[in-house]
């Protein structure tokens, strides 16, 4: 079976690293795996094919900045990938996040509906389904139900459209475009998100709950599972210092990185705030308002380096206002460190109450009498969470995956 995975970037992040282990999945089963992305690099020895071009990439987010249109420019290249495909004949396609400025969405879904190719397509946000933003609970939108006009966030959340709010035009777009596919199954890694597609115009199609999966060899208590131990670096920190540890892609308001600010200004000087993956300016900014309070580390690479952080961590701060199902979340529990998370989207799902604390979104009160309880809690220890991690062993967790592309063909 040829199968053709699609995603905005190939190994990296969360979605990266989530496709290629699914692409070696379905290798080991005996299929024949391609991996097609748009920005960032592939490794050497994975089939792909690059969508696209830097040239095209400004071209879109630029298009997207005026007219508010992500997902419908990159026209050239879409028809370049389009013969691509035509070339490998895929006997199936999976699709990942197909946002991220680098492929023309109507093209290739007007490609998948003619050759009537089945189609798995697993959701990591809520793009799909609304007119313009990937995540819309934290702001209290409901218009996706129905209708996207007005867009609340057009300006401030991504994809960004600085000009335009053109939420309206592209819902219905969207509306036409992923419907009446006739072979199509959509999976979601979190029962959150199968619940909101449900309610959106993509309920015609079968959901099933697949969650996330992670490299248990690497997120490990035990740094003798990994080849070398990996020192941390920018590490400022003595061995009696607390590390409340924060890890994500980007920083934004979603995110929630203000209440690690209001952690670090009412937490006594036994803890210390590390986070992984800020800008350049908020470095320096955090460097600046928190010099002795927070460590900030611009994004990683090194999956042996950020699970030396978790190890060291006395416990994972995950303060998201909306997430899907996070990694980051599997990540801290695999290396033996407690989660503490705010009741938002399906960030809790991984959690029981041997391995994490959930706290009600925004209460930042409660959110440091977690902290401070876990100095005190019997329950939760770092062998519980580990346990609770195994679940999640990507070689088994995606398993379903493989029995699915049976199915729909």
């Amino acid at each position: 079976m040829k199968i053709v995975y699609i995603n905005t970037v190939c190994s990296t992040g969360s979605t990266g690293k989530i496709t290629t282990s699914l692409y070696h999945l379905s290798k080991s089963a005996g299929h024949e795996p391609y991996i097609a992305y748009g920005r960032g690099t592939a490794a050497s020895e994975l089939n792909s094919y690059k969508i696209g071009n830097l040239l095209d990439f400004g071209a879109h987010v630029l298009s997207n900045f005026f007219r508010g249109n992500s997902g419908f420019a990159s026209l050239k290249v879409t028809k370049k990938f389009i013969l691509w495909l035509e070339e490998i004949q895929p006997d199936l396609i999976h699709l990942h996040n197909i946002h991220g400025f680098y492929i023309n969405i109507p093209l290739l879904f007007d490609y998948i509906k003619r050759k009537q190719i089945p189609v798995v397509w697993t959701l990591h946000d809520c793009w799909p389904i609304t007119g313009q933003c990937a995540f819309f609970e934290y702001s209290g939108c409901e218009k996706w139900k129905k209708e996207c006009y007005s867009c609340p966030v057009y300006r401030s959340d991504y994809p960004y459209s600085l000009f335009k709010d053109n939420s309206k035009k592209n819902y219905y777009i969207k509306k036409e475009t992923f419907t009446n596919i006739p072979k199509m199954i959509i999976v979601t890694p979190s029962h959150w998100m199968a619940f909101l597609i449900k309610e959106s115009f993509l309920k015609e199609y079968p959901v099933i709950t697949i969650p996330n999966g992670i490299d248990l060899n690497i997120f490990s208590p035990n740094t003798n599972n990994v080849s070398s131990k990996v020192p941390l670096s920018q590490n400022p920190l003595d061995n009696n210092k607390r590390i409340l540890l924060g890890v994500a892609n980007v920083w934004d308001k979603r995110k929630g990185l203000e209440y690690f600010k209001e952690l670090a200004d009412t937490l006594d000087s036994n803890y210390h705030i590390v986070l992984i993956g800020v800008s350049k300016k908020q470095q320096k900014k955090l460097g600046k308002q928190y010099p002795n309070r927070i460590t900030a580390i611009t994004r990683t690479t090194n999956q042996k380096e950020l699970a030396e952080w978790y190890r060291n961590a006395y416990a994972f701060i995950n303060p998201t206002l909306e997430d899907n199902f996070p990694t980051t979340n599997l990540e801290a529990l695999a290396c033996g460190t407690p989660v503490i998370t705010f009741n938002t989207g399906g960030s809790p799902e991984a959690l029981t109450s041997s391995c994490g604390i959930v706290v009600e979104k925004g209460n930042i009160k409660k959110l440091k009498e977690a902290i401070l309880s876990l100095e005190n809690s019997t329950e939760i220890t770092s062998s519980t969470c580990r346990i609770r991690s195994l679940i999640y062993d990507k070689d088994r967790v995606f398993e379903p995956y493989l029995e699915l592309y049976n199915r729909i063909l």
